[in-house]
């Protein structure tokens, strides 16, 4: 009996030792490293004319593809911008106005209102250039799980109605798409800056 003690007694030392030479080797706390993103290359800001038979053009950038809208709700000059390497998508509707602007104007103001539990801050700036007839509002929607970060809309406040919003192909994680949105945000200024109708 006394070998299997003395066996047991030796085994409980080397464990020990081991376990000691492990803990007491650690100097400094450990703490995790923060979860990390891979780095975003954006390219050169670049833009060209939308300018088609569509009552409306602007200009977008290179990186974007503006596509029809294909889906079978979508009516008449209904596009997307589709940015294929930031897996965004700004999607345009057109309506034609007939006496119905206040009922737009309250659809485009409640498509923004939506995103107001999921939202830190919503801030919206003022469109108008009346030599233009070019009038509306973009609304930017900051918050970690809004699922569109930006939202306008423009008329000529008589006869055509223009919405957009910014919707990304991925779970809502805005705190790491920050840098895009920034990014397409400024297309998204140059658009309306630049933006016409026929």
């Amino acid at each position: 009996m006394n070998s299997y003690r003395l066996i047991f007694l030796f085994s409980l030392s080397v464990t020990a030792s081991i376990l000691f030479f492990f803990i007491g080797g650690c100097r400094e706390d450990y703490s995790p490293k923060p979860r990390g993103y891979f780095r975003i290359d954006f390219p050169e800001k670049q833009y060209v004319s939308f300018d088609t038979t569509y009552p409306y053009t602007f200009e977008y950038p290179t990186y974007a593809r503006v596509i029809p809208d294909d889906r079978p709700s979508s009516e008449p000059y209904w596009v997307n911008i589709d940015f294929p390497q930031f897996q965004g998508r700004i999607h345009i509707s057109y309506k034609p106005v007939h006496e119905n602007l206040p009922k737009y104007l309250e659809d485009a103001r409640t498509f923004v209102v939506k995103h107001i539990p999921k939202a830190d801050a919503i801030e919206d700036s003022l469109i108008y250039r009346p030599e233009d007839h070019v009038y509306g509002l973009v609304y930017y929607i900051d918050g970690m799980q809004a699922a569109s970060s930006c939202q306008f809309f423009i008329t000529d406040s008589t006869s055509k109605f223009l919405r957009g919003a910014l919707y990304f192909n991925v779970t809502p994680n805005n705190d790491s798409l920050a840098p895009v949105i920034s990014y397409i945000r400024d297309d998204i200024r140059h658009m309306l800056a630049t933006f016409r109708w026929k």
